[in-house]
């Protein structure tokens, strides 16, 4: 078995067992929380923004879409093994070191949440380094992360709101609906972006050539991401006064920054996949007549369309994994130009000619004569 294989069977089962014994947990957590009717509610209620909120980060995904099983890993680890996670470190330092329940919000929850949620990003790099091309992979992944563990942790919120005992409402629907409307409506992304601060150190980390960077940059994430969590939390702490204007003046604007940091560096991504793949051209990898059906977004659509049309769906297929296999090329060739190549890059590479070498001959481009089998 190879190296690559491996760490990927690696990652899998560690993440997988993690995944599972996290769930088994947080199902205990939340039997015991409340009645099953009201559990219910609240998970029904959790579940609202969470389609919305990952449609985003899928959108940013389209150019090179990540594998679809990872993203699930990203949405499960945040929602059982973050959350787990979290709550029994800070059950355990708030037992040990008697943290007041001000300190524990606003210093103890950032720090542990964020290590909890940022270790499936540290987990990637370590085993499945290759996933990660750059900045726009780790805001995805870190998106989804966040995404589910707001999930899991606004059932819980949601939970104590009907009962009454969170401390912010008198209880039942009117406590609900309280907490679904700024938990829920006004701020579902908080956590993705917390955490994107994570997915972007690790990100600038992947591209460097600098060891410095590759230490300083995902440190500096997580600092960040403690940070803004801190910001956050503590803003709830002196009333709805501070809470409103710490959202307005911090929370609105860096969602704004980050959705517009993930459409620029998806700009660049393509400008990036373009050179890549014209270099890969001149070296006889590809033909430099497909390239515009690969970096353009709507041309590949055009592509497939077209393939379905005149070949079936046996083309259509073929079509597609051309694209996949062509665009993951792209980015494996340009790690290698800028000296940042996984180091089974080689094999790699090699593993997506065999995949554009065997699609390519099944369809043909707009424009161009169905080849002959």
């Amino acid at each position: 078995m190879s190296g690559a294989r491996r760490d990927s069977v690696a990652f899998t089962v560690v993440v997988t067992v993690a995944v599972v014994i996290g769930a088994l947990l947080m199902l205990v957590i939340l039997a015991l929380s409340g009645a099953p009717g009201i559990m219910l509610l609240a998970t029904a209620l959790a579940a609202l923004p969470v389609g919305p909120v990952v449609a985003v980060y899928l959108w940013l995904d389209r150019y090179e879409p990540e594998p679809k099983h990872l993203l699930v890993y990203a949405l499960l680890w945040g929602a059982f093994v973050a959350t787990i996670a979290a709550l029994v470190v800070q059950g355990i330092g708030g037992f040990v070191v008697g943290v007041t329940d001000t300190v524990s919000l606003a210093v103890v929850a950032p720090v542990t949440e964020e290590a909890s949620k940022g270790l499936f990003l540290l987990l990637l790099l370590w085993w499945r380094r290759a996933e990660l091309d750059g900045v726009l992979d780790g805001l995805v992944y870190a998106g989804l992360v966040g995404v589910g563990f707001a999930f899991t942790e606004n059932i819980l919120y949601l939970a104590a709101a009907y009962g009454g005992t969170d401390g912010t409402g008198p209880g039942g629907v009117a406590g609900v609906t309280t907490i679904f409307v700024i938990r829920c409506i006004f701020s579902p992304f908080a956590h993705p972006l917390f955490t994107a601060f994570i997915g972007v150190g690790l990100g600038l980390a992947v591209m460097s050539t600098r060891r410095s960077v590759r230490i300083l940059a995902p440190i500096g994430g997580y600092l960040c991401a403690v940070a803004a969590h801190a910001l956050w939390n503590g803003s709830t702490v002196f009333g709805f006064g501070s809470f409103v204007l710490a959202y307005v003046v911090l929370m609105v604007p860096a969602f704004v920054g980050m959705i517009g940091l993930g459409v620029w560096a998806r700009t660049k991504e393509r400008q990036m996949l373009t050179m890549a793949l014209g270099d890969a051209a001149a070296r006889g990898l590809i033909p430099a007549t497909d390239i515009g059906w690969i970096v353009d977004l709507r041309a590949r659509r055009i592509a497939r369309r077209h393939a379905r049309i005149e070949g079936g769906d046996r083309a259509a297929q073929a079509m597609r994994d051309y694209q996949q296999a062509a665009i993951e090329l792209g980015f494996l060739h340009h790690r290698l130009l800028r000296g940042t190549a996984p180091k089974d890059w080689q094999a790699r590479g090699q593993d997506f000619l065999v995949r554009i070498q065997a699609s390519r001959p099944g369809f043909a481009f707009p424009g161009q004569v169905v080849p002959l089998r």
